[in-house]
């Protein structure tokens, strides 16, 4: 859905009872995800080392860590309402503080879909698609990806992708966002066989083949992350 759709939804998305999703779930689920890459971090690293400089993990608990630290302390966002303006606020501290590529990457991600959901706040699944789905759109157009390319997008998508789907079939939002940590975990694994197309990894040629991407590994947490509280009825990725 493109902005301007996401905007005249708005009157329909938001307060729509237990299945909405507050700036408050967003925070906690920001905190889920720091302390999740934190736990992953010589993981991440040791893939980055094959691929990159070997400082993925690192550069996104720093990152991460700052984003929890504005977040706190901001005035604005002790009593958050504003979607939008948190997802910006987010969104503009990883790209100052996570190094690489990825600041800018997962901050253009947060900071669009944090434009579209300006002045909104609750989503229902529908919502959550969208700004999935536009998170999505930017990050592919900041880093001029495209599927396949053995980046972040390459679990970011399949996860969208499986967010709209859900919303589509009405699914309960506890079991659409394990649809897609699913998602992501599959778009993650199948970028051991890529060859990179973009990034550090792309001096590598062949070489790059048979190493998982540090990138769609650390997308693959983060929405797990954000799944890990739901209701899923006991599914587990």
């Amino acid at each position: 859905m493109s902005i301007e759709g996401v905007a005249g939804a708005r009157a329909t998305r938001g307060g729509q009872g237990p299945l909405a999703v507050t700036a408050c779930d967003i925070i906690d689920a920001l905190r889920r995800c720091a302390v999740t890459i934190a736990r992953h971090e010589v993981l991440l690293d040791r893939l980055d080392a094959a691929l990159g400089d070997g400082d993925h993990g690192a550069n996104m608990v720093v990152g991460l860590d700052a984003a929890v630290r504005t977040v706190d302390a901001s005035q604005a966002y002790r009593g958050a309402t504003d979607i939008g303006e948190l997802l910006q606020l987010v969104g503009h501290t990883l790209v100052a503080s996570v190094g690489g590529a990825s600041g800018p990457l997962y901050g253009t991600a947060f900071i669009e879909a944090g434009f579209a959901l300006a002045g909104v706040t609750s989503l229902d699944l529908p919502g959550i698609a969208d700004a999935f789905e536009i998170g999505t759109a930017a990050l592919a157009r900041r880093g001029r990806c495209t599927l396949g390319d053995k980046t972040i997008l390459d679990s970011l998508e399949p996860a969208a992708r499986a967010l709209r789907v859900a919303a589509s079939d009405h699914r309960p939002l506890g079991h659409a966002l394990g649809d897609a940590a699913v998602a992501a975990r599959a778009g993650m694994i199948a970028t051991t066989p890529l060859i990179a197309r973009r990034g550090l990894a792309l001096r590598l040629g062949e070489r790059s083949r048979g190493h998982q991407d540090p990138g769609a590994t650390s997308c693959f947490l983060l929405v797990r992350a954000i799944s890990a509280q739901a209701d899923r009825g006991g599914r587990r990725v």
